[in-house]
């Protein structure tokens, strides 16, 4: 991976900046890419398509200049130069950097050895560079990794399944990828970070804004624990068709996407769309018949051949992952907290499990306020207990089955 171009040296927006370490025609290659970023809206199959042909360089000046592309008709290349060139903006690309730089914003490129090989599936529809808070270096590590997605407007049943998935999963080293919304993509993260594991955000709008706004505090422990990805430059305004082209990036980088809770008409289904279409494995969590927040999920389960999930068993399954062996070798998991199958008796835990009760049924802000913890802190732990046999929710509240020795 290298650092961003120094923002001094990007004064021509058809020019090459320079990099340390990297030879002119490199720098000029990566530098063409960010060009690119900006001139399109992600997903562009006509750019896409002459910058395979051509690379990032070619592209650009066959774009700008009276060339002709025999990888594109006259008619695909008249077109998209109205697209593009209106973009052209030296000034722009300038920003974008500046912005970067003071945000801690890296940028990967195919060239890079971070660089996600799974995106390369989307083809003509691929990103041509990536905006990146966080690691870079973990984007590598994302197999296996499944994508949690669904209603922002999520039920406490939907955002409940969420946690206990991505706790289970993220905790024995599957990572989780979502899309950093409120709802369901949110408790996802939440149970991802708590469990110790990896996720990766994956944003609509530039990496250096947070969207939304809500959620500052999240994405900003997801950059520090996990990754926060865009393929728009810093600047940038997430709208709704970045929303919709942001989705094919989250399928692409997992190897199964799961449903958890989806309206009939959910954005949810078009990331289900974009798995599917890219041979991804593809689940959706079953919900009350009568609940309208789950009927997508049962359309997927009905009309589209999704896999019925019912538990992180059920995940590890559907994406070929052997779950003893994640547990085994996973972050968040082994020798990290456990000796011979015991946890560290100081750890968050056994907090939650101290404020449990076997007899009387409490509350999550009173097991958090026992704990002296978060309670979204609470209600991922309480998420694995539940998975282990060790709590059980009630009508009331949460209560302890077993002794925790």
């Amino acid at each position: 991976m290298r650092p961003l171009f120094d923002p001094a040296a990007a004064q021509e927006a058809l020019g090459p900046a320079a990099v340390a370490g990297e030879d002119p025609d490199a720098a000029r290659e990566r530098y063409a890419t960010i060009v690119w970023s900006h001139l399109v809206e992600p997903g562009d199959a006509v750019a896409g398509r002459l910058v395979l042909a051509h690379g990032w360089s070619g592209a650009l000046r066959i774009a700008t200049g009276d060339h002709t592309a025999a990888s594109l008709t006259p008619r695909e290349l008249a077109e998209g130069r109205k697209r593009w060139l209106p973009r052209l903006d030296a000034e722009a690309v300038t920003q974008s950097l500046r912005t970067g730089a003071r945000a801690g914003v890296t940028v990967v490129t195919r060239a890079d050895a971070e660089w996600p090989q799974h995106l390369d599936d989307l083809g003509p529809h691929a990103p041509h560079c990536l905006w990146i808070r966080g690691e870079a270096g973990r984007l590598t590590a994302l197999e296996p990794a499944v994508a949690i997605v669904g209603a922002r407007a999520a039920t406490s049943y939907g955002e409940h399944v969420a946690v206990e998935l991505a706790a289970d999963l993220a905790g024995g080293g599957v990572a989780v990828v979502s899309g950093g919304a409120y709802g369901i993509d949110g408790a996802a993260h939440r149970a991802a970070l708590m469990s110790g594991g990896v996720t990766v955000a994956l944003l609509a709008g530039g990496v250096d804004r947070a969207y939304p706004a809500g959620h500052a505090a999240l994405i900003d422990r997801v950059a520090t624990h996990g990754v926060v990805v865009s393929e728009v430059p810093c600047g940038s305004a997430p709208t709704k068709w970045r929303f919709l082209q942001r989705n094919r990036l989250i399928a692409a980088l997992t190897q199964g996407t799961v449903v958890v809770e989806a309206g009939w008409r959910s954005g949810s289904l078009n990331t289900a769309g974009h798995a599917a279409a890219l041979g991804r494995a593809l689940g959706a969590v079953p919900g009350p018949i009568t609940s309208a927040a789950s009927a997508g999920c049962h359309r997927l389960l009905r009309e589209y051949g999704a896999s019925c999930i019912t538990s992180a068993d059920d995940v590890r399954e559907l994406i070929g992952a052997d779950a003893l062996t994640l547990a085994r070798s996973g972050p968040g998991s082994g020798a990290d907290h456990h000796r011979d199958g015991e946890r560290p008796a100081t750890d968050d835990t056994t907090r939650v499990t101290d404020a449990l009760s076997t007899r009387s049924p409490r509350a999550v802000a009173d097991i958090a306020r026992r704990a002296g913890m978060a309670a979204d802190q609470v209600e991922a732990i309480l998420g694995l207990l539940h998975l282990e046999g060790a709590a059980a929710p009630t009508t009331n509240g949460w209560r302890l089955t077993r002794s925790s020795g």
